[in-house]
């Protein structure tokens, strides 16, 4: 195959930019390597596109998402929705809209780069494109089988609810402002909330629009909140996908799992440890349909690390802690335990 002159100053062209621009690709990616990616993820119910309040912790206004499966003025995807049940093969069962969407992009993906020449991460050639291959057809079968597991759990919690939400608080404060104040106090050490052991803020309300129902969080949801940032940390260090299936929604592991797998493709594992929660106060919890969700922000320190595979030299990062600010959204259908749904870079 011959090349004439112009083509050949065009594939030369693209060869230099190519070469200048993936060091500094690979620089960004090991700069944000920890879960999440230093990106803005996930889904916030009916919220998605509106900022959650700012607090004390994360006072300036938290990134908009870049990567969501929501869509700009439909309802949340976590609440619940009734209609008719729609007809047609596995990705169209009832109530699996999310799911069929999720696996019919991670399979649409696959199968329009192996037409054009790569795979759902590309890049691969000869004998390492049936690898990739391999890699993709595992990783849509993890992801999958833990959204079904993850769909079935949350529709038998909600069905197990019965009767109405009843809340024991007579606490004052209907804001984040008052939920502030009490972690403030808690913070300096006055004893004004013996019984909170979270770093978090005290139990309270968090705002709403008219549309959805505050909802009252109380100690033991803070602790809860304030596990699962470990918990998380702890599962994506490990590149433990059904662990992380377990804490986070569907639409996060598949952000998860994505990131893994880039990880993979650079030879590269991000180990994260020490994760320590500095500071942390609710910013907003409502109720939408049988789902609760919870915006907090939290501000934590941790050792954040890059190595190379197999030998552990260091890539990026060091063994000295740094801070981060976040907004972590978490979903819960009501009687059952809290999840990760979103994270904001504040």
């Amino acid at each position: 195959m011959t090349f004439t002159f112009s083509m050949r100053g065009v594939v030369k062209t693209m060869a230099v930019v190519l070469s200048l621009a993936m060091p500094l690709t690979i620089a960004i990616s090991s700069a944000d390597a920890r879960v999440g990616g230093g990106s803005s993820s996930g889904s916030r119910g009916n919220r998605t596109f509106s900022a959650p309040p700012s607090t004390s912790t994360a006072p300036n206004a938290a990134q908009p998402f870049n990567r969501t499966m929501q869509q700009p003025g439909s309802p949340g995807m976590n609440s619940a929705t009734t209609g008719a049940a729609s007809k047609g093969g596995f990705f169209n069962r009832p109530g699996m809209g999310m799911l069929g969407g999720l696996a019919a992009g991670f399979l649409g993906a696959g199968l329009l780069g192996m037409l054009f020449g790569g795979g759902l991460f590309s890049g691969l050639g000869g004998i390492s494109s049936i690898i990739g291959l391999l890699l993709q057809v595992g990783l849509i079968f993890i992801v999958v089988r833990l959204a079904m597991s993850w769909w079935q759990r949350r529709n038998q919690t909600a069905s197990a609810y019965a009767g109405p939400a009843s809340s024991a608080y007579t606490g004052p404060g209907n804001g984040p402002d008052q939920n502030q104040a009490h972690m403030n106090q808690a913070q300096q050490g006055n004893g004004a909330q013996p019984t909170q052991r979270s770093g978090l803020g005290g139990f309270g309300f968090g705002g709403g629009s008219n549309n959805d129902k505050p909802i009252e969080i109380a100690p033991q949801d803070y602790e809860a909140f304030e596990k699962l940032l470990s918990d998380v940390q702890a599962a994506w260090s490990n590149e433990d996908v059904e662990k992380l299936g377990k804490l986070s929604t569907p639409e996060m592991v598949s952000y998860f799992a994505k990131d893994l797998a880039e990880n993979k493709a650079r030879n590269d594992i991000n180990k994260v440890s020490d994760v320590k929660l500095l500071q942390g106060d609710l910013a907003e919890a409502w109720r939408e349909g049988d789902t609760d969700y919870a915006s907090v922000a939290m501000r934590f320190s941790l050792v954040d690390k890059t190595l190379e595979r197999g030998t552990n030299r260091l890539v990026a990062g060091s063994e000295t802690p740094i801070e981060a600010t976040e907004i972590w959204t978490f979903v819960r259908p009501r009687g059952a335990d809290w999840e990760l749904s979103a994270i904001q870079q504040a």
